[in-house]
């Protein structure tokens, strides 16, 4: 950070050259700003690499020791560009290739290039040696996206929605068809995580949904898929190769027939993350320790290093290894941030909502309400009743909150923001936010709730729409908030939701829906008008609407109506603030314009700030002017303070914490998210393998299925 108060970080690992360990690449602060930065272990010492006016995201290094880039516009669109690792020249990554927005790059062992770029519908796939010409492979009318290719450049990956009859596709070089892998039907889902790191055979790692689980597979052109059900788990998973198959003896893998067949796998489970080492040959799979909290990345290196990137809500994420490896610091704040973080759960008709709970200093949990820290993950989630085993009407959640009361022993409840999560494929989980530390911070409890939808808790949780989109979770936003006043833990007449990009989407419904419940609301960049959302997004997250809704607008109109926040705009009556960006392709600003003029028309009381970017900016300053301006609009709402110098929520902003996500908060990878799952020995890029949703074309991701990066948290 050089002359800023504020830093901003990826919560990512670095990407390390596969012929020198010591050498890699990560993305940091520069002013304010994301960079690309090239890192040597040996020294200590960094180099930046890209200084962009709006910073830049998607950066990883090569077999040859290249640090790539890629150089977009405003728009998101542009072309990937490299420099060898001392520093010298930028180069382009190919020659002859259009500007498009980044859809995976991987190079091969020998230097051969391969990249997918979009242009809103189509997907092209293009080929050639490092700095040279390109020659197109393949082009195919959807989003798709490039996630992977072999050492010896035979083969290419191209993933599609993970559920399509179309999930992977394996090409040889010029494009022939090689295999088709279904995730449509009685197959299940399916996710590629990138070929083997070696030449001595081709083989792709894959994840299967089978029923309510899943199992690791793998795909050989002589065998085809094989599926290992002797590694399978309850919720997403995500895997990636060991390079030398897991050498170098002891807990961290040994030699032999498993050498080169050795996956690292990385569970999230109830907010929380385990790590797992699966011997394919032996059909072993062995726990490998890591404290409790979350994984926001993890990576095995040569010698049997694994690289990990923990964190838990009281304490910013820190980079790991387990051979000691010399790591680039991230610019998070140091120690432990302040509050009572804990989590508990609440029935729904499907099952306990789990909520994680941050309070600030003194008004924490009494005994008996909550749980202690680390206690779910390690089970099944507990039967907790709350005051109505039955997701509460729009009434009796107030008629409880004039029964509630303050703990005994403890002050008065503090008002309760409910940040909520974006996706649907994310989750909320044990580890860092920076919003979370600046409102706790602020004298506000906060609540992040994983609603039905949310990854983590298996394939029926996601699926558990029954209510309709949208209305499905904010029953669930509805019953935790009576579970909490219930419990004396927050104030009644104080309840706040603050949601960005799909939760965006959930708080405009909320307040449309359930109008009684809540006294502000913030949303930013979210979706308010599903029809004109759907008309001018991105054609992934228009095949997302269609998965979630069933059809298109034309096909199921009443379905897209009746979960619409413009529908509901005239119901809205709590003060609300809503910001978006003027050039953001997922959602779009047309459609908030729309719904702010429907608020306008029904008289509600709103603000609007507007930021010159995209749907996902790069820049810190636009994150610390959403922040300051939503704590103290909150502030002001929620404990009729009036903004200005000198209110406790702005001194709270000021004195909190100085660092923020790339994305603003981290939830991810965001889960986030360049992704390079499974291709330990090439690079590939942020394009991720299709999921259930859309394809992770511009954030990192930590799920198989996990994180809807169109929509980030």
């Amino acid at each position: 950070m050089t002359g800023s108060r504020y830093q901003v970080y990826l919560a990512a690992l670095p990407e390390v050259c596969a012929a020198d360990p010591a050498l890699m690449a990560f993305t940091a602060d520069a002013d304010g700003r994301c960079e690309v930065f090239a890192w040597d272990a040996t020294t200590g010492r960094a180099r930046q690499v890209t200084d962009r006016p709006r910073g830049t995201l998607h950066g990883t290094i090569d077999r040859d020791a290249n640090v790539w880039w890629f150089d977009e516009d405003a728009h998101g669109a542009g072309r990937w560009r490299f420099q060898p690792f001392r520093g010298g020249p930028d180069l382009p990554g190919l020659t002859g290739v259009p500007p498009g927005t980044p859809r995976g790059l991987a190079v091969s062992d020998d230097g051969t290039v391969a990249m997918g770029l979009g242009d809103g519908r189509t997907t092209t796939v293009h080929l050639g040696r490092r700095g040279g010409s390109a020659h197109e492979v393949t082009r195919v009318d959807r989003h798709a996206t490039l996630s992977g290719i072999t050492a010896a450049a035979g083969l290419l990956a191209i993933s599609g929605p993970a559920g399509s009859a179309h999930a992977v596709t394996v090409l040889a070089a010029d494009g022939t068809p090689r295999a088709v892998l279904s995730g449509a039907g009685d197959h299940g889902r399916l996710w590629s995580l990138g070929f083997a790191p070696t030449a001595a055979r081709d083989e792709l790692l894959l994840v299967r949904e089978d029923d309510d689980r899943y199992l690791l597979a793998s795909w050989r052109p002589e065998t085809g898929i094989r599926t290992y059900p002797w590694c399978a788990f309850d919720s997403e998973i995500t895997a990636r190769w060991y390079p030398d198959g897991g050498g170098g003896g002891g807990e961290v893998g040994g030699e032999g027939e498993d050498k080169g067949r050795t996956v690292l796998v990385r569970e999230d489970r109830h907010g929380r993350s385990t790590l797992h080492r699966a011997r394919l040959d032996t059909g072993t799979l062995t726990r490998v320790p890591t404290p409790p909290g979350s994984l926001l990345d993890a990576a095995p290196r040569a010698g049997g290093d694994v690289h990990y990137l923990w964190t838990d809500t009281a304490h910013p994420p820190r980079m790991h290894s387990t051979a000691g490896t010399a790591l680039p610091a991230l610019g998070t704040v140091p120690g432990r941030v302040p509050g009572d973080h804990r989590d508990l759960w609440t029935p729904t008709p499907d099952g306990p909502v789990h909520t994680w709970l941050s309070l600030p200093e003194g008004t924490g949990f009494p005994e008996g309400h909550g749980l202690p820290e680390g206690q779910a993950s390690e089970g099944q989630a507990p039967d907790v009743q709350a005051p109505d085993a039955q997701a509460p009407d729009a009434q009796a959640p107030e008629n409880r909150a004039s029964e509630s009361r303050a703990p005994e022993g403890r002050g008065a409840p503090p008002p309760v923001v409910f940040l909520v999560h974006g996706g649907p494929a994310d989750h909320d989980r044990d580890a860092y936010d920076g919003v979370v530390h600046s409102l706790v911070a602020s004298g506000f409890a906060v609540a992040r709730v994983n609603y039905r939808g949310s990854t983590g808790y298996g394939p029926r949780w996601r699926r558990a729409f029954g209510a309709g989109v949208g209305l499905t979770q904010v029953e669930d936003l509805v019953a935790v908030r009576a579970d909490l006043i219930g419990r004396g833990l927050v104030r009644p007449d104080a309840v706040g939701l603050w949601g960005t990009s799909w939760g965006g989407y959930l708080a405009l419904l909320a307040l449309g829906t359930r109008p009684g419940l809540w006294q502000a609301g913030v949303a930013v960049k979210p979706v308010a008008d599903g029809v004109a959302a759907y008309r001018t997004t991105t054609s992934a997250l228009r095949a997302l609407d269609e998965r979630l809704y069933g059809g298109t607008p034309d096909d199921v109109p009443e379905a897209y109506a009746r979960s619409s926040p413009i529908h509901y705009a005239s119901h809205v009556r709590a003060p609300l603030l809503v910001v978006a960006a003027t050039r953001d392709a997922k959602c779009p600003p047309g459609q908030v314009r729309g719904y702010l003029a429907a608020l306008r028309a029904a008289g509600a009381r709103h603000e609007s700030m507007w930021l010159d970017s995209g749907h996902d900016g790069y820049e810190g300053g636009d994150h610390v002017a959403v922040l300051r301006r939503a704590v103290v609009f909150l502030d002001r709402e929620l404990r009729g303070t009036r903004g200005g110098r000198g209110t406790r929520s702005e001194r709270g902003t000021q004195n909190g914490p100085g660092t923020y996500g790339a994305y603003g908060p981290q939830r991810d990878p965001k889960t986030p998210p360049a992704d390079r799952r499974g291709d330990s020995g090439r690079v590939r890029t942020t394009a991720a393998a299709g999921t259930g949703t859309a394809e992770h074309t511009e954030r990192r991701t930590t799920h198989a299925e996990g994180h809807h990066p169109q929509r980030p948290a």
